[in-house]
């Protein structure tokens, strides 16, 4: 046992007998121990090696030269004063064997590396180091000198002590790499013939080509032609081999046949799909945000989902995380019109760096539009997502499905049950269009998908969708829009300049409540238009100066009368009219119900082009109010004679769904009690016989409809309690929320007090 200064190296293997360079300062000692070391984990046995030469290398630095000698197996270590590390060594010189055993394995051993050597192409110097070499066990370290062997499998060869068991292993290792390069040789002979018979029938074209141009039918530059495009398309395997299969057909049958007019169709299709081009994604998510926000105004949700993408592929490529095909993101805005659903699509490819492809599918109503036609039909066409590869050049585009919503069906097919593949994740790295016959890779595009309502999507195409709603905005955000986007916008637009034309934001914040009453801003955009056109045509003539201050009067020149009015308290003064809260394809709406009671038998008429549902829900109003006449004041006998009147004012919408029976229980009750309904108070819910108040949708587009028709009490049902914290915080501090759980303390919030002698 000797004590040894253990000189680690990196990824390497040193051998006995082999004689090496280090960088490395080994002070006085005479020898020292080599030991392979690999993520901060040291072999169990390393090389003794002699210190043969001490070198200065300029700048300071010390080399040494080494010879290994022997194997030795390292014990416990000691840190020296110095920092060096030194360990206690077993000293294994290899042991001379005397059983024929290892005899038979050198001489394997031998023929086995003459073998690779006569693959490999030796000049004979290696066989001649071989040959000189009498030792077994020095015999067998000859293979750690070899390129093809593994750090763990040199590492292996080391630690294997007996002589005879390394001559083993190193037989095996060398056979193996034997086995390797008969593989790698068999593969290049069945090249090369191959590369032959493709010389062969390379000199045969030359020679059909040339009878071609004899006959005058040279066709031979376009089938060149398409064929250097189809060696630069870079196509993936299955894709190359069906466009040199179709090329060679064109070829046999020539332009005059009836079919090459087809077959070249299908191959311009092919060669024009991007196959190998992406768009060098931009993966900042603080950049992407900033690049969002200078484009729209809130819409935080989407905001955050796709800087939450951006993070994530950030981090896998980062570190270096293989691309899950199946982790695409399929986006799904839903919301009223003039939310900025469509236009936020162009911003979030501007942000994320990559190409952007708009798909309209409203009233698309032939499957055959997603997913192409069968190449037998006349005039047969890839479908729309193919076309949108094309025009976005690259595999990776953000492509939006606007309008999914709108999607019809025929005896032409159903397109939504073949979005199906298209936008589920797990599925569409396999897209097979009908025209192409390929499996196409979508799973690199960033599907975008836009609704006005849910309701109309399939239950299973809803099912893969990532569901983002947008609800509407707010009057202080509609300000803020018209502030920041719109009116610059539209002063553009209208050829005027910043500093010629000044509006106030109170006066924005009135055109926006007095003219509009829309969930998004397109028709504040176009109101804002109208007014700067006026402007315009004014400074253009000469009537006005620059800069143009606009006022109230201004507005009202060319804007007409107030459209929209707060006209809850008016509708509310009298007992039998409440104000309820509905959701429309638009957004939020608030609706009044009416109530009166006259002379007839008929017990109840409803009118206001109500549903089925909707009707149902007068009907259980009706019977609670009856059944609980008492406890509400009515006098008992309201209910002996004449008929009950149920009406929901414009007319000609058609109304819908249960969350407007609390309205109508409130209504009949206010009628028959004599109490009106506070004009401040909005309410929504369904109701039942019992008297429970249930929950309903919408929550957040009926809240910001009741704050924009100047409302401040709203009702809701108590589980909807958790749905409050959409809503932006501004309105909730305007609005007050009450919840409730029946029918009594609704109708304790909604109605104003019983004054004396009030009965029905």
């Amino acid at each position: 046992m000797s004590r040894l200064l253990l000189v680690p190296l990196e990824d390497a293997v040193v051998f006995p007998n082999m004689t090496l360079s280090l960088t490395v300062d080994v002070g006085d000692e005479d020898r020292v121990l080599l030991v392979p070391k690999h993520e901060n984990e040291f072999a169990g046995v390393g090389t003794v090696a002699d210190v043969v030469e001490h070198v200065r290398l300029p700048g300071g630095a010390h080399a040494v030269t080494l010879n290994g000698l022997y194997r030795g197996v390292a014990g416990a270590a000691h840190t020296a004063p110095d920092g060096k590390l030194y360990v206690e060594v077993d000293e294994r010189p290899d042991a001379e064997p005397v059983d024929g055993r290892t005899r038979n394995l050198e001489r394997e051993y031998r023929a086995t590396v003459e073998e690779l050597l006569e693959l490999r192409g030796d000049d004979g110097r290696i066989q001649a180091f071989v040959r000189a070499i009498s030792e077994p066990g020095t015999l067998a370290d000859t293979a750690g000198y070899s390129p093809d062997l593994s750090f763990e499998q040199k590492v292996e060869l080391l630690e294997t002590l007996d002589v005879t068991e390394r001559l083993e292993l190193s037989l095996k290792l060398q056979r193996e790499r034997l086995a390797e390069l008969q593989v790698r040789q068999r593969i290049r002979d069945d090249v090369q013939s191959g590369a032959e018979r493709q010389q062969r029938e390379y000199f045969l074209r030359r020679q059909m080509d040339s009878i071609r141009k004899e006959l005058g039918e040279d066709d031979a530059n376009v089938i060149e032609e398409y064929r250097t495009k189809i060696a630069e398309a870079g196509m993936p395997e299955h894709a190359l081999e069906q466009a040199e299969k179709e090329l060679g057909r064109l070829e046999r049958m020539g332009e005059q046949s009836a079919e090459a007019g087809t077959i070249r169709t299908y191959l311009d299709w092919l060669v024009a799909i991007p196959w190998s081009r992406t768009s060098d994604e931009k993966l900042d998510p603080v950049d992407a945000r900033a690049v969002l926000d200078a484009d729209h105004a809130g819409l935080d949700d989407v905001k955050e989902r796709i800087t939450e993408y951006l993070a994530v592929r950030k981090l896998r490529q980062e570190r270096g995380i293989r691309e899950d095909k199946r982790s695409g993101a399929i986006l799904t805005l839903i919301g009223p019109p003039g939310t900025g659903k469509t236009s936020i699509g162009e911003s979030i490819a501007r942000a994320t760096g990559r190409e952007f492809v708009r798909m309209s599918l409203g009233g698309v109503r032939d499957e055959a539009e997603i997913r192409g036609h069968r190449r037998t039909y006349i005039g047969a066409l890839p479908g729309r997502l193919v076309r949108a590869l094309r025009d976005a050049g690259t595999m990776n585009p953000v492509i939006m499905l606007d309008e999914v919503d709108k999607v019809g069906a025929d005896w032409r097919g159903d397109p939504s049950a073949a979005l199906l593949e298209v936008l589920d994740p797990a599925q569409n790295h396999s897209f097979r269009d009908h025209y192409l016959d390929l499996e196409l890779d979508l799973s690199g595009v960033l599907f975008l998908a836009t609704a006005n309502v849910a309701d109309s999507i399939p239950g299973p195409l809803l099912d893969r969708m990532e569901v983002i709603r947008f609800d509407g905005y707010t009057t202080a955000e509609k300000t803020a829009i018209a502030r920041g986007y719109l009116w610059k916008r539209q002063t553009e637009r209208n050829g005027l300049r910043p500093d010629e034309v000044e509006i106030s934001d109170q006066l924005l914040e009135q055109i926006a409540t007095e003219y509009t009453r829309e969930a998004g801003v397109r028709q504040l955009e176009r109101t804002l238009g109208t007014i700067l056109r006026k402007t315009a045509t004014q400074i253009a003539s000469g009537k006005a100066e620059p800069p143009v201050k606009l006022d109230l009067a201004a507005v009202r020149d060319a804007l007409g009368r107030q459209r929209f009015f707060q006209e809850a308290a008016i509708r509310t003064a009298v007992p039998g009219v409440a104000t309820g809260l509905a959701v429309t394809g638009a957004g939020g709406d608030v609706l009044f119900v009416e109530a009166v009671k006259m002379p007839g038998k008929s017990g109840l008429v409803l009118t206001g082009q109500l549903g089925d549902v909707m009707k149902e829900s007068a009907r259980i109003a009706l019977s609670y109010v009856r059944g609980h006449g008492r406890e509400l004041g009515i006098d008992e006998h309201a209910f002996d004679e004449g008929e009950f009147h149920v009406h929901v004012p414009a007319g000609a919408i058609p109304k819908d769904g249960p969350s407007a029976g609390v309205t109508m229980v409130t209504a009949l009750s206010s009628l028959l009690s004599g109490r009106p309904v506070k004009h401040t108070v909005a309410m929504t819910g369904e109701v039942t016989l019992q008297g429970r108040v249930l929950p309903i949708g919408g929550v957040k587009q009926k809240v910001l409809a009741a704050h924009a028709a100047g409302l401040t009490d709203v009702i809701l049902p108590e589980r909807n309690r958790g749905d409050l914290d959409d809503v932006p915080a501004d309105v909730r501090e305007q609005i007050t929320i009450h919840f409730a759980m029946t029918v009594d303390e609704v109708l304790a919030i909604a109605l104003e007090p019983a004054r004396a002698g009030a009965a029905a």
